[in-house]
């Protein structure tokens, strides 16, 4: 079966006006569906600058429609229901005949995926991305949550995790179905290696910069060590301009390595750095992926990265060091020992592996057999 679907994403992360960079990684995934079918978006956000109860913003682009509906704040809970039920049937009515609902985040956006699957009579599968489903995330589900979840779980076609990590912890907590692991897209005509001579150590981070999340107080404490081993040094972390955190650089006093907050990068100009880079490291508590380590594989740059996410699927290929959990020891001693470790790279050897594995055209190939095999049960 290779005929053209109409896939509906229903998504509770999406970029819009409010969140610009929010679901970026989801928004790849339906732009990989549309290479080979018709896809349409919807998304709905709260806007403390909507002048009206519901404002919906359309963009049309040939195999690509993306619905927003942005609606206004409101003090009870229940309102802000009514208001979401109510745009999303807004949203519905401009909707052509879908054939498979693809469901992005299962709760709560999951009780609407349910209800217009057993309405229009069509399958659902689910992509799942959230952190608050692994073990050693301090986000509580409550047990209402799971109950719904585990309804939505087991009624879906397919559950796509982006890790294999994140499958086994999603299983543990009693949410059954059929586990798949679909990762997430990394450009590959965008991520490529273009590697300079180095005359430094040039260490590179990217992510939201959020300390309980990516431990970012645990590098920087490392940064200090490696004035014992270098004159010179660079450390670029990007996500932010890195205001919470001047006082405690302040305080190491770091004198022999620059270190850098840079805010978020557009994909092109994340490419560069990740090029220019000797390592990227990662040294995150918990993740469910963490995109940027396939990224710099991509670029040809080598990875240290802690026991998390995609970092554990790619523990045999020889590009991505993993290393424990806060271990801020051990991560000095692989830095250390990196032209050791990454002795023998070969970053056309790299890039291809990316391309083979999370390029937009082999994720959509990936989700197409998963649409077809839906509407066959």
């Amino acid at each position: 079966m290779n005929n053209k679907l109409h896939i509906l994403f229903i998504c509770g992360w999406y970029p819009s006006r409010v969140l610009p960079t929010n679901g970026d990684f989801i928004e790849r995934h339906a732009l990989a569906v549309s290479l080979k079918h018709k896809v349409t978006v919807i998304h709905i956000i709260t806007d403390t600058n909507c002048k009206n109860d519901i404002e919906i913003e359309t963009k049309n682009n040939k195999n690509f429609t993306v619905h927003i509906a942005y609606v206004k704040p409101q003090k009870k809970a229940i309102n802000k229901i009514k208001l979401f039920w109510k745009a999303y049937q807004l949203i519905l009515k401009k909707v052509k005949k879908f054939d498979v609902i693809h469901l992005n985040e299962i709760y709560p956006f999951g009780i609407l995926a349910k209800y217009t699957a057993k309405k229009h009579k069509v399958p659902y599968l689910i992509s799942e991305h959230y952190t608050g489903y692994l073990k050693s995330s301090k986000i509580k589900i409550s047990f209402f949550e799971k109950i719904i979840s585990k309804i939505i779980t087991k009624n879906a076609s397919a559950i796509c995790t982006v890790s294999n990590y994140l499958s086994t912890n999603m299983q543990n907590l009693g949410f059954k179905g059929n586990y798949v692991t679909v990762p997430n897209v990394v450009d590959t005509e965008v991520f490529y290696p273009n590697k300079k001579a180095e005359n430094s150590l040039k260490l590179v981070h990217v992510s939201s910069l959020k300390n309980e999340h990516k431990n970012i107080t645990g590098m920087l404490r490392v940064a200090k060590l490696l004035e014992t081993y270098f004159d010179y040094f660079e450390w670029t972390f990007i996500g932010n301009n890195g205001d919470e955190y001047l006082q405690f650089l302040n305080d190491l006093n770091i004198k022999k390595g620059e270190i850098s907050f840079l805010e978020h990068q557009s994909q092109k100009k994340l490419a560069t750095h990740l090029q220019y880079a000797t390592l990227c490291i990662s040294f995150s508590n918990y993740e469910t992926f963490g995109i940027v380590i396939t990224e710099a594989i991509a670029c040809g740059t080598p990875v240290i990265a802690t026991e998390t996410g995609v970092a554990l699927d790619l523990k045999e290929t020889g590009f991505c060091k993993i290393i424990p959990v806060k271990n801020e020891e051990i991560l000095l001693q692989e830095i250390l020992n990196h032209k050791t470790t990454f002795a023998n790279l070969d970053v056309s050897k790299m890039h291809h592996f990316i391309q083979q594995q999370y390029s937009k055209e082999v994720i959509s190939h990936k989700f197409s057999l998963l649409y077809y095999q839906s509407l066959k049960k």
